[in-house]
């Protein structure tokens, strides 16, 4: 997103949105969720009987389930370049032969399908079977080694050959970059990152004890993920600027294409680069989880369908929906695109219109005050009280709706 959309300016813009919108959207979301305990369609039809607001969580529990048919694709890639780094077939290699081995790869359309449906797979049976005794466990685990591997990535991107120039485009802001398309992407994907405006928080939010504190537990969210990203950032673009013939506008493919070349030049790379690439495919499937997690959550409460039923019904519906995903980077030319429209309307447009219509609910229609009745449940002093009002009865939604109303104008 960043290289793809002017650098600096778009990292800036993007930390506003998530400190001045996505946090206090976040804070709704969850509130709804424990107040209600239960899916997102489920939330709205106890918090708001016979209205019609119960079809703002289904198109939550939609757009979620579209983001996940796209999403699994691409992390469909991260455990495809296990098995390519584990082979050493990047090792001492150009640049050139990385991007080839990259384009070959995303354009067999049998191979990229065969990744998705074994993402979607892992992901299907880690969820049919409940989270907490398998996933919650590895992850505070394996977490914790990938950000190390990150700062070792960091460390060493910053002091190749050329790396200047790549933090001088991810540090200096060019603000004549910026265009209304710039603004609703950065918006879009502090939504889609922080997982907002699809009912993942108020799927989670049900699972919270009444007596947790909801403003740290959307704090701590929003700047782990945040500072991580923030991260990726240092290890990708002083490195990219220093290999000729790589653009940072490369889009999503932009770590399988960098990464390798990084991985070439420490020691011991291939076992670095193994490791990065599988902590990686773990971290998707966390991300894939959470997706998968909404979509059964409203099966199980809406539908009364047992937990290894919905999993494997929407599982599979999802790898279905996903195949022009998978195919939209090779030969069959009236795809091509189609993953990254996928990400444009539900990525980052239905995000965006659920969390302004989630901002009117909390603000107006369940009200305020019940909001922060909940929210005070584990944190009762909570300060800054009326910011957080304002911020979800008119500041969001006004710059939610401008932006919105923007982008189908230009």
């Amino acid at each position: 997103m960043t290289g793809q959309n002017g650098g600096a300016a778009f990292v800036l813009i993007y930390l506003g949105c998530v400190l001045m919108i996505g946090v206090p959207v976040m804070l709704a979301e969850l509130s709804i969720g424990r107040k209600a305990g239960s899916d997102p369609v489920g939330a709205f039809k106890i918090l708001a009987p016979n209205t019609w607001w119960k079809t703002l969580g289904a198109l939550g529990v939609f757009t979620g389930f579209m983001i996940l048919s796209a999403y699994s694709v691409v992390a469909g890639w991260t455990v495809k370049y296990i098995l390519v780094t584990l082979s050493g077939q990047f090792a001492g290699v150009d640049s050139t032969t990385i991007g080839n081995i990259f384009s070959e790869f995303v354009g067999n359309g049998p191979s990229t399908l065969f990744y998705h449906l074994l993402f979607m797979g892992m992901t299907t049976w880690i969820v049919s079977g409940g989270i907490e005794g398998g996933i919650e466990k590895a992850t505070k685990i394996l977490m914790p080694v990938l950000v190390a591997l990150l700062l070792l990535l960091v460390v060493r991107s910053v002091t190749l050959p050329g790396a200047r120039e790549g933090l001088n485009f991810y540090l200096n802001p060019d603000f004549s970059k910026v265009d209304f398309v710039v603004v609703r992407t950065a918006l879009g994907h502090a939504f889609f990152t922080l997982s907002l405006g699809m009912g993942a928080m108020i799927t989670y939010g049900s699972y919270v004890s009444r007596n947790d504190n909801l403003v740290s537990s959307a704090i701590y969210i929003s700047l782990a993920d945040t500072m991580i990203a923030f991260l990726a950032g240092f290890a990708i673009f002083p490195a990219l600027f220093s290999v000729p013939g790589l653009s940072p506008e490369a889009g999503p493919g932009l770590i399988f294409l960098v990464l390798p070349n990084i991985f070439n030049a420490i020691p011991l790379g291939q076992i670095f680069g193994t490791t990065f690439f599988f902590l990686l495919a773990i971290a998707a499937l966390t991300s894939t989880i959470s997706l998968l997690e909404v979509v059964v959550a409203y099966f199980i409460d809406q539908r009364g369908w047992p937990r290894k039923r919905a999993a494997l019904v929407i599982g599979s519906s999802a790898f279905l929906m996903g195949i022009p995903s998978a195919l939209s980077n090779g030969s069959v030319s009236f795809l091509s695109g189609f993953m990254d429209l996928a990400f444009r309307y539900f990525g980052e447009i239905a995000l965006a219109v659920g969390a302004l219509f989630l901002c009117l609910f909390a603000g107006w229609k369940w009200g305020i005050h019940k909001a922060l009745e909940e929210i005070r449940m584990g944190y009762p002093s909570l300060r800054l009280a009326k910011l957080w009002s304002f911020l979800v009865r008119y500041a969001c939604p006004a710059a939610i709706a401008f932006i919105l109303i923007s982008s189908f104008r230009s």
